[in-house]
């Protein structure tokens, strides 16, 4: 029972000092492994080797799958490939459903681009619509909105999915966290999407326009367009994309039992190319071409510097929760969960209920991804979720719970609230609400899968 609480008390105080007093998450996570070593009696010569051993093993099987990731979504979002999508997707299906539109987009666009950044590029594409349309603003916003947090949580290789699959211990299985995750993101997705169609109608008095950002201004759009010159080709951008996605999901694939796609070279070079960091350096290579014009060079080295300015704080972050994980994984508190949880039919509704806490309480999507994940890693084989579609279906939990509420600590909630002119009030009512309804439909479904896989 002690180590019970020490665990509370260690999960309360990474809550409190990131969410109330802004301290680093990293520095938070590695705290908490170091004062748990001491509290749960670990022997104090073996503390800092646990912490940097699991610190440093991760980030050699992580850290290149989501510094290359982002390093793609980097130049997508930089060349206008996402605008070029955006537009492909506008021509087929047109602005007769404006609510459709920008949550398929707003899907598509968040597999590689983080959720922050999506909105923020395709949020004039949203008001043209909204303008061309006459659906409301509301409407629009929270369908995009929820379009892009779906596969923002769901499907690697955004680095939050990544980082729960390492602290899990599953990345040589991505394919079927994607096989899985496609689906469920597009079912959260589409409750979003619901609820956000409830609201075509619905009128607010929006906060006052910056100059020069007023919802009346049609060119918006195109202006933005313009400022990227001519877009790449619509193959060109999506195909960084798909590659590694295909090439990772054939690879899973080959290695299934009983060879499936067949033994021999065939099945070496489709485990070879499906190796994360290889299908996420091959569609690295195929974004390159989106890099026109003169001085591409000195452009790609300035976005990669980038990318691992924005790559860096997630690296420390989850080689910081897999340090606590790996300080849980070695204290009593295993055993203790082991004896106490196996009985009690939990399952998946526990990583799904710590993310929704942990998301709630300070904010960060990403911090709930890699803090829920490394914190019950060592509890899956005691709810019954240790074989590899448990351990995937927990990744999914974990990314369902981590929606789970979205509201004024979390910058994603400013994002769009602030260049939706939506007011606090109304956001709160809306906004909020939305992501509450996405992350439950997210679980629901998975709950479902479970009972059919595990």
């Amino acid at each position: 029972m002690t180590a019970l609480l020490i665990l509370v008390l260690l999960v309360a105080g990474i809550v409190l000092v990131t969410a109330r007093w802004k301290i680093s998450p990293f520095l938070a996570l590695m705290g908490a492994a170091l004062l748990g070593g001491f509290a749960f009696g670990l022997p104090p010569t073996e503390i800092v080797g646990t912490i940097t051993e699991a610190f440093g093993g991760t980030l050699g099987n992580i850290g290149l799958v989501i510094l290359f990731g982002t390093m793609i979504g980097v130049i997508l979002e930089r060349s206008g490939a996402a605008i070029a999508m955006a537009e492909a997707l506008i021509k087929v299906l047109g602005t007769r459903f404006p609510n459709l539109t920008m949550s398929l987009i707003g899907y598509i666009v968040a597999i590689p681009v983080f959720c922050d950044s999506g909105y923020v590029i395709l949020n004039s594409l949203r008001k043209a619509i909204t303008l061309r349309t006459g659906v409301s603003a509301l409407a629009t916003s929270m369908a995009l909105m929820t379009g892009l947090y779906a596969t923002h949580t769901l499907v690697p290789p955004t680095p939050g999915p990544l980082a729960a699959a390492e602290n899990i211990g599953i990345t040589h299985n991505l394919g079927l966290i994607i096989a899985l995750g496609v689906p469920v993101a597009a079912i959260a997705a589409l409750a979003g999407l619901a609820y956000a169609s409830s609201f075509s109608r619905k009128e607010f008095t929006p906060l006052p326009a910056e100059e020069g950002d007023d919802l009346a201004v049609q060119q918006s759009w195109e202006e933005l367009r313009e400022s990227y010159g001519k877009l790449p080709n619509p193959f060109l951008a999506f195909f960084p994309i798909l590659l590694p996605l295909a090439l990772i999901c054939v690879g899973s694939v080959a290695e299934l039992p009983g060879a499936p796609l067949g033994e021999g070279m065939f099945l070496d070079v489709a485990a070879f190319l499906g190796t994360p960091v290889i299908a996420l350096i091959l569609g690295l290579a195929a974004a390159t071409p989106l890099l026109r014009g003169h001085g591409k060079l000195a452009r790609f080295n300035e976005q990669m510097n980038d990318s691992v300015r924005v790559a860096a704080p997630i690296l420390l972050i989850t080689g910081a929760g897999a340090a606590f994980g790996s300080v849980l994984e070695a204290s009593p508190i295993t055993g203790f969960l082991e004896e106490n949880l196996s009985g009690l039919g939990l399952g998946l509704a526990v990583p799904f209920l710590v993310a929704a806490a942990l998301k709630t309480a300070q904010g960060s999507s990403t911090v709930a991804l890699v803090s829920t994940s490394a914190l019950i890693a060592p509890m899956l084989p005691a709810l019954g979720l240790g074989s590899p579609e448990g351990m995937a279906l927990s990744v999914l939990a974990v990314g369902a719970g981590a929606m789970v509420l979205s509201h004024a600590n979390d910058s994603y909630f400013w994002v769009v609230s602030q260049l939706s002119r939506i007011p606090v009030g109304t956001a709160y009512r809306t906004l909020s609400v939305a992501t509450a309804i996405e992350g439950t439909a997210a679980f629901a479904t998975i709950w479902v899968i479970g009972r059919f896989l595990l």
